[in-house]
C-alpha cells in the first residue's frame, strides 16, 4: 500500500473547514460536487495557515524501468504490478497507476491493499462512483480492514457529499480498530461532521444518501 494510504491525508484544520463547507453547503441546499482540487482551494481561503497536501514522493525511474522489465519477464507475478502501482501512486500519478493495479488484481483479486489503493485512484481521477465499487471489493475480502473503511468514509464525504455513509464508515473504523492511527483520523471525521451540525446529529439529514 503507499505511504500514507488515505486519500489526501485527512489533517485537523483544513478537513474540518472542508467539511464544514460541504455541511453548509447542504444546509443552504446547495450540492456541489466537491473535488480534491476544489477542497483544497476552499480550505486555503478560509484558513491560511492550513497544512498543505504531502510532496509527492520523485519517481525513480530507474527502478520503474526494471520493474517494466520484471512485470514483462513475470507475466503471473501481480508484485511488480503492485508496486508499479504505488510508486505511480506516491508520486501523485494515480493515472498511471491505475493500469498497475487493475492488472496486478487481475492476478490476485484478493489483494486488499491493492485494490483499495485502486479504489483512491479512481477517486482521485474523478471517478467517485467506481471508487466506492472498488472500496465494495475490498471490504469483500476484508470487512473489517480499517484503512479500506476510512477511506470509503473520505470517498462518501468529499466524492459524494454522503456525510451519513462517512458518519457510518468512520464509526466502524473506531469499532473495528480503537486503538489505530486510522480511528484518530475517523474520529477526526466524527468531530467536523457534529461541529458543522452543531451537535445536532451529523449526517441524519435527508440529504445525507441518495438526495444529492
Amino acid at each position: 500500500m503507499s505511504r500514507d494510504g488515505v486519500i489526501f491525508g485527512i489533517a485537523g484544520t483544513a478537513f474540518g473547514l472542508i467539511l464544514g463547507w460541504i455541511i453548509g453547503s447542504q444546509q443552504a441546499e446547495v450540492r456541489p460536487v466537491v473535488t480534491q482540487g476544489q477542497g483544497q482551494a476552499q480550505a486555503q481561503a478560509q484558513s491560511p495557515q492550513a497544512p498543505s497536501e504531502p510532496q509527492p514522493a520523485p519517481l525513480d525511474l530507474q527502478r520503474v524501468a526494471a520493474l517494466e522489465q520484471q512485470a514483462k519477464a513475470q507475466p503471473s507475478d501481480p508484485a511488480p504490478r503492485v508496486e508499479l502501482g504505488d510508486r505511480y501512486l506516491d508520486a501523485q500519478r494515480p493515472d498511471l497507476a491505475i493500469p498497475w493495479y487493475e492488472a496486478a488484481l487481475k492476478l490476485n483479486p484478493k489483494n486488499v491493499n491493492a485494490s483499495t489503493d485502486l479504489a483512491k485512484c479512481y477517486y482521485e481521477t474523478d471517478q467517485a462512483d467506481k471508487a466506492l465499487a472498488q472500496i465494495d471489493h475490498s471490504l469483500s475480502i476484508d470487512p473489517r480492514h480499517s484503512k479500506t473503511l476510512l477511506n470509503q468514509g473520505v470517498i462518501r464525504a468529499f466524492g459524494k457529499q454522503d456525510l451519513a455513509g462517512a458518519r457510518e464508515s468512520w464509526q466502524k473504523v473506531i469499532d473495528y480498530a480503537p486503538n489505530s492511527p486510522d480511528a484518530a483520523r475517523a474520529k477526526q471525521g466524527l468531530e467536523a461532521l457534529t461541529t458543522g451540525h452543531g451537535g445536532s446529529g451529523a449526517g441524519q439529514t435527508g440529504a445525507g444518501r441518495g438526495g444529492l
